[in-house]
């Protein structure tokens, strides 16, 4: 561990891997294949760490394999690259349960989703921000209404900015104008840092003045996802054509069955991972798409 667990590593633009969970063949935590992965994107350049989210298959996990994995994760990057623990659900009890379990285990910040298939209205999604916000550890909002069913809209993010404790948003609705729309609402002392959580648009995203992104892409391509984060923020867009266009059919790839399906079986296809295993009620890649994603693998010069 490269510093004391206690010591919060702010969060930072760039690149943040949405990290997938290896399992074994028998559906149990693979931690030797864990650690693999977090040295590989410690070595890459990987920016933040997301940890815990819907691509590490967080909600079929107990609350003692969630610890498991905070704890490795802790153990191999702490101090190199900020540690984002995904702490939400539909409840607010087991948020706090498991957002205080990040704090205690050393994690920098948490990503609160906005609490899926209830649809709350926007001020029960600000209440619900604003009190994981209250517990102490940073909070990343994040926007998903393709998952969740409801969009919290810039009005009421830029309502959140203002705690001293909420410091980004994820935003995977797709629509790079919410760069625009959410900083003319931010007073101007306020910072908050806004993530795409759309691999096909983010560097549009970031060229628009957006600070990076929370990466499926990036389990697979970390150095060329951080690379092209680090163009974009400089507004090179001829350098973000260059590197994100190799990428651009494993962005859509990536998701022809749901995530994290296919970025296993493309890990497993680039020896990272011993095997695709995703837990019940998902399942390993249809062999259908196989073909498929070994293409965009090998356009984005990955095997």
């Amino acid at each position: 561990m490269a510093s004391n667990a206690n010591e919060l590593m702010p969060m930072k633009a760039g690149s943040t891997v949405a990290l997938v969970t290896p399992f074994t063949e028998a559906g149990e935590i693979d931690v030797p294949a864990l650690r693999g992965l977090l040295r590989f994107h410690a070595e890459s350049g990987t920016d933040g760490l997301c940890i815990l989210g819907t691509t590490g298959e967080s909600a079929v996990m107990t609350m003692g394999e969630r610890e498991l994995v905070l704890r490795t994760a802790v153990e191999e990057v702490k101090g190199l690259m900020p540690i984002l623990a995904g702490t939400g659900t539909i409840d607010p009890a087991h948020v706090r349960e498991m957002t205080l379990q990040a704090m205690d285990l050393g994690c920098d910040a948490s990503l609160v989703v906005t609490p899926y298939y209830v649809k709350p209205p926007q001020r029960g999604l600000v209440r619900h921000m604003l009190s994981c916000a209250d517990l102490g550890l940073p909070v990343v909002m994040y926007n998903v209404p393709g998952r969740s069913g409801s969009d919290m809209t810039p009005e009421s993010i830029a309502q959140c900015a203002g705690h001293e404790n909420i410091v980004g948003v994820k935003e995977a609705t797709g629509d790079v104008g919410r760069v625009d729309a959410i900083r003319s609402l931010l007073a101007g002392d306020e910072e908050l840092l806004l993530l795409s959580g759309d691999d096909g648009t983010d560097a549009d995203f970031t060229l628009r003045g957006g600070d990076g992104c929370i990466s499926v892409t990036a389990n697979v391509a970390p150095r060329q996802k951080h690379e092209l984060m680090m163009a974009a923020i400089g507004g090179d867009t001829e350098a973000a054509a260059a590197i994100g266009g190799p990428l651009s059919s494993l962005n859509g790839d990536l998701f022809c069955e749901a995530n994290p399906i296919p970025v296993k079986w493309a890990l497993k296809r680039m020896g990272r991972i011993p095997t695709g295993y995703c837990r019940p009620p998902l399942d390993e890649l249809d062999a259908e798409f196989h073909p498929r994603l070994e293409a965009a693998l090998r356009t984005a010069g990955l095997i």
